[in-house]
């Protein structure tokens, strides 16, 4: 017998986060605990023992699911995968480091889901608040938010913070390409959607290595930023629509 949907799904993409991935899990479902809800824990082809560290929490919290990519296919590619098996209408996301504190989810849950709250609201984004960083990188952060900001006028200060409440409907319709999670504002705001953010805290990766170089990033945000501005030039809104 099947279990009744959850009301929320929190998707965590994860790439060899031996030593976060079981603590994250368990601090999870604490931040949820007594809502209904699932964890969907995508393991990116990880090499070292994050699968098994998954497993064995699993036995702890049963509302854990763990789905595998057969190949390495990147954090924007595994955040689609989990919201394609996510079960419920809302959908958070949250790296898989443990940098962000999922002690925050419940308040992005509540501003997205409020009494009240625009029918078009699609996302509620994370900004990050005393950011546990290096100076390099959030000096490097800070640029290519302010490039991107201008440039696409999505009116995020932070787009490389990985927590967020989705609507699942709403993040499906968007065009994907890699390394679409960084432009999510933007691309919501394309389709028609609202987007508004709330700030949340950052912590220190106690455990594994960053994923990511500010040269590597900062280049790969150039084309994407372009391709953006090329999908926005080519939108056109209907304004809704009612079926007769």
């Amino acid at each position: 017998m099947s279990s009744p949907a959850p009301a929320v799904s929190v998707v965590v993409p994860m790439h060899n986060e031996e030593g976060n991935a079981g603590a994250l899990v368990r601090e999870i479902a604490a931040a949820l605990a007594g809502q209904a809800f699932e964890i969907v824990a995508v393991n990116d082809a990880s090499k070292d023992g994050t699968l098994a560290e998954l497993q064995a929490v699993k036995a702890e919290v049963a509302q854990l699911r763990i789905v595998s990519h057969r190949n390495n296919a990147g954090q924007s590619r595994a955040v689609r995968t989990g919201f394609m098996m996510a079960r419920a209408p809302v959908v958070c996301t949250l790296d898989g480091d443990g940098q962000n504190p999922p002690a925050d989810l419940p308040a992005l849950i509540a501003q997205l889901t409020r009494d009240g709250a625009p029918g078009t609201l699609g996302m509620v984004g994370g900004e990050r608040v005393g950011r546990q960083d290096s100076a390099w990188k959030k000096f490097a952060s800070r640029l290519g938010n302010g490039i991107r900001k201008r440039l696409l006028n999505d009116e995020a200060r932070d787009t490389g913070c990985g927590i967020k409440a989705m609507r699942r409907d709403a993040y499906l319709a968007l065009p994907y390409f890699d390394h679409q999670h960084r432009f999510l504002p933007a691309l919501m705001k394309r389709e028609g959607y609202m987007v508004e953010f709330h700030p949340v805290s950052h912590r220190p990766r106690t455990a594994g290595t960053s994923k990511y170089t500010n040269i590597g990033r900062l280049f790969a945000s150039i084309s994407d930023i372009m391709g953006v501005m090329w999908l926005n030039s080519r939108s056109r809104q209907t304004g809704g629509w009612e079926e007769s």
